[in-house]
């Protein structure tokens, strides 16, 4: 490994190439002179392939692709893929806002594979700040199909951007279990590529609220006899509520309310995370609705199906039984009870955790400014918050849901933020944005008294003279 660069340093090196790393690698790929890599340890791009259900859509329209919310222009975009592929005209009669999630994960692999700065088959080992190149050192493998080594290198980059990702997250009591390869417990991650065990099942849990879970149970139920359906479906949630999907409503993943959020104290933030589940933790109304008319089909010829909806259920322990099947034992939060399950195979459907960097970023650990509970600082810009002696930047997304709130995992946050960290990167207005996305205003308005001596006279400010508003004043 040589050290010092032999070339001049990298503008931008991304860490990881999912959705979020690609976002920024398409914009970047339309700014001149702005000399960007992105290296992905994995060898192809597939998202969520476990979750392909034939029939299955994004729950946000195409328009949340990698770079249309900022530049609707790109040779990137999800139309641009569309027209390439000699499809606008049956896309245009399809009429479909929200698209098949294999349609989706095609696009996304067309564009990993025409964009030249991405590299799959690399894996970045360490960073490190190097002040002489006035750049960070990043060590990495080049790794064959199979995951072995091939070479290793090291290059040089100003700044650099961190989008590992997230992995499945398997609750604590039943981790042992799940790392058994002979137990019937999967997560959903995998979910396709265990069906066929799954069906073979006599009874199959699914725990976990969100849409994951209602997507499996409703597959699962599709493809199971009538009458023998053999079912339950467990969630911590008081409700199978439905996702926050009004028009309104949807405004809180906006630009505005994301600078909204960052700008609150963070024991307020950290307060308030809990009480948004409905924002991403429920379920779209037309899966629910399809779940609710599969059941009511088969309920038709009398009697109910064998299947088994409860909410406000949490699993507090697990462990196999001596026949190969898993016994779960419950308690009900509202009820105060406990009691157990016993069940043939067990899908989590219990969402991600983002990755850990901690090894990664060892060497800069001691420059990272952190808060009060350990984690990292992530400034309005997505850069990780360092000491003044690191000259570069390190850009984080979605790794800053306890700074930027909910739409931190949201696909259509992807552009603009892509676009943020370019902008900064650049240090001017590369990628224009819009001052305003949202009809709600979040927090005092411009003109109401935020003094903390006259919060209690806080007030809209007055209407314009003559209007509806202002006759209607006393």
């Amino acid at each position: 490994m040589t050290p010092g660069p032999r070339t001049p340093p990298l503008d931008l090196l991304g860490v990881g190439a999912g959705p979020f790393n690609l976002s920024l690698a398409a914009l970047a790929d339309g700014v001149p002179g702005l000399r960007s890599a992105f290296h992905e340890q994995r060898p192809a791009l597939h998202w969520h392939p476990g979750l392909l259900i034939d029939g299955a859509t994004l729950q946000v329209p195409f328009l949340a692709d990698l770079v249309s919310l900022v530049e609707p222009t790109s040779p990137w975009s999800y139309l641009n893929y569309i027209k390439v592929r000699r499809r606008l005209f049956p896309f245009y009669f399809a009429e479909r806002f929200h698209i098949h999630r294999t349609e989706f994960d095609s696009y996304l692999r067309w564009v990993s594979t025409e964009l030249p700065s991405t590299h799959f088959g690399h894996r970045v080992d360490a960073v490190a700040w190097e002040p002489g190149a006035g750049a960070f050192a990043v060590d990495f493998t080049r790794l064959g199909p199979d995951g072995e080594t091939r070479a290793t290198g090291r290059t040089h980059a100003r700044h650099l951007a961190l989008g590992v990702g997230t992995a499945p997250y398997v609750p604590e009591p039943l981790r042992t279990l799940a790392q058994d390869p002979a137990a019937p417990v999967l997560h959903s991650a995998d979910y396709l590529a265990e069906r066929d065990r799954l069906l073979s099942a006599r009874h199959v849990t699914v725990v976990g609220s969100g849409q994951s879970g209602a997507e499996v149970l409703l597959d699962l139920l599709r493809l199971r006899p009538v009458g023998a359906e053999g079912l339950t479906w467990l969630a911590r949630t008081p409700a199978f509520a439905p996702m926050e999907y009004s028009k309104i409503g949807l405004e809180q993943f906006t630009p505005d309310y994301t600078r909204y959020f960052h700008g609150l104290p963070q024991a307020t933030r950290d307060r308030l995370l809990p009480s948004q589940w409905q924002l991403y933790k429920g379920v779209s109304g037309e899966t629910l609705g399809d779940i609710h008319d599969e059941l009511y089909r088969r309920s038709l010829g009398g009697g109910w199906p064998d299947v088994t909806l409860t909410p406000g259920i949490e699993v507090i322990a697990a462990a196999a039984t001596g026949d190969g099947r898993v016994e779960l034992t419950v308690e009900h939060g509202q009820q105060e009870t406990r009691g157990r399950l016993v069940t043939d195979a067990v899908v989590l459907a219990t969402g991600y955790r983002e990755r850990p960097v901690d090894a990664l970023l060892a060497g800069l650990d001691p420059y990272i400014v952190r808060d009060g509970a350990g984690r990292p600082q992530v400034d309005e810009a997505q850069r990780l918050v360092l000491a003044p002696e690191i000259g570069g930047s390190v850009f984080v997304q979605n790794a800053e849901r306890h700074t930027h709130g909910v739409g931190t995992p949201d696909l259509g946050l992807a552009a603009w933020r892509s676009a943020v960290i370019i902008n900064a990167l650049t240090g001017k207005e590369t990628y224009p944005l819009p001052d305003r996305t949202a009809f709600t205003t979040f927090g005092l308005a411009a003109g109401v008294r935020a003094d903390a001596d006259v919060r209690a006279d806080a007030r809209l400010p007055d209407p314009p003279p003559g209007s509806a508003a202002s006759r209607a004043r006393p």
